[in-house]
Parts: structure tokens; sequence; C-alpha cells
């Protein structure tokens, strides 16, 4: 006899069974990290039978890929939004997406480290979201249609994520070369490398801090450091030609 069906489907909102596993872990994720997770908690919290689970995923590796993908899905997914390209300034603009960069990966790196002992699940996860081209803001960009000002620049069309939000170095790819059009960045500008220093910046405040702080502990990152970056991006550190 097949279990009984979780209180929460059978109120009729209209979710399968399989997504209503992936989005139970997944929150587990968020709220306890997934050191540790294993599918007698993801089964008592869902509140199904352990067999359940292997009915709607190839293994414990499988179900786990998922949730990590909702989990940083749903952590994208209520970021603060960019504003267009062409509205306010640049610098503004560039610290707005620094703050909010730190602020998703403070929530999600504690996800991909407590998995470091399960590589079977960051593989899937890695093609899940389209392998290295998921992680590389030029390539997420490539062939994206010209857009004017007062569009929306912060996703590009041909997300890394199937179906779902785009990762740091797109969003900001997407944006800088939007302002790159509309003149506000040096046509001459090298995109790519902005991308890589600003996004790398990011994951080198976050991931020591997270990597060395107590488990639970609370990952604050310097208050200042996205205005000083977002200068420094922009006004470079070569000295002013003579006479300047």
């Amino acid at each position: 006899m097949s279990p009984r069906k979780p209180a929460a489907l059978r109120d009729g909102d209209g979710r399968d069974l399989r997504d209503y596993l992936i989005a139970t872990a997944a929150r587990l994720i968020g709220e306890r990290g997934s050191a540790g997770l294993g599918v007698r908690d993801i089964a008592r919290e869902a509140r199904v039978s352990d067999g359940v689970l292997y009915n709607y995923f190839e293994d414990k590796e499988d179900l786990l890929a998922h949730a990590l993908l909702a989990h940083v899905g749903t952590v994208m997914t209520g970021r603060p939004r960019m504003p267009p390209a062409g509205t306010g300034t640049v610098a503004d603009n560039l610290r707005l997406f620094i703050d909010m960069g730190l602020g998703a990966l403070v929530r999600v790196v504690p996800a991909f480290t407590g998995l470091l002992s399960q590589p079977k699940v960051l593989t899937r996860f890695h093609a899940m979201v389209g392998g290295d081209a998921a992680f590389a803001g030029e390539a997420a960009t490539e062939g994206e249609p010209g857009r004017g000002p007062g569009e929306d620049h912060s996703v590009p069309p041909d997300s890394p994520y199937d179906g779902g939000p785009a990762g740091l170095p797109a969003i900001l790819a997407a944006y800088l070369r939007a302002e790159q059009r509309l003149g506000r960045i040096d046509r001459a500008a090298d995109i790519e490398a902005a991308v890589t220093l600003v996004v790398g910046a990011i994951h080198g405040q976050v991931l020591p801090r997270v990597l060395f702080s107590p488990p639970g502990g609370t990952v604050s990152t310097p208050p200042d450091l996205a205005g000083r970056l977002a200068e420094t991006v922009l006004s470079g550190i070569a000295p002013p030609p003579p006479g300047s």
C-alpha cells in the first residue's frame, strides 16, 4: 500500500510529489544547511516513507542536486533587481550589484560547502546548470540582442540556469554590455575581465569567511567594500596621464 499523501498535497495546491520533495529538501538546505542532510531527514520533513523518494529520484545524490538547484534559484530569484541600463549612475548600480552578490553568496555558499564530501551531488549540479558555461559571463551574454534604455538588462535571454535565474557573471556581464552600448562605459573596455574582477572579489570575500566560520555562525563582509570596489573598477589604478 502506498503511503498516505502528505497534507500539503491533499490541499489541492497542484504540486506533484516530486516537486514537493524537491521543495522540501531545498527548504531544509536553506534552514539548516546541507551538511549531513540525508534521505531520512527529507522524508520525515515531507511526511513520507524513505522509500518513496526513490520512486522519483535515481538516488540520494539526484534529489540533493535538484534541491541544491532549487535553493540557488530561490536565492537568486529573491535578490534585488539590477536597475535598467541608462538609469542612475554606473558606479551606484555596480555597488548595488556587489552588495547583492555578497548577500546571495552568503546564503548560497554554505549549501555547497556542506556537500564537499559528496562530489557526486556537486558534479550533477554542475551538469544541470550547463557546466562551465554557467560561470562564464562572456559565454552567457554572447549573441544577446541590443536593448535600449529603460529595459531590463539584469538577466540575459539565454540564462545559464535552464528556465531559472542567471548566475552572477551573466547578470553583471549583461548589465555592463548594455551600458557599453549606451556609451556610459568605454567601448574598448574588456567586459569579461571586469566581470572576472568583480565576481572574483565577491567570492574572495565570502568563501574564506564561510569556510573558516563556526557552523551556523553569522558571516559578515566589510560594509564599505562595494563602494570602494566599484570606484576602483571604474577608475582603475594607473596614474593619470602627465599634465592632466
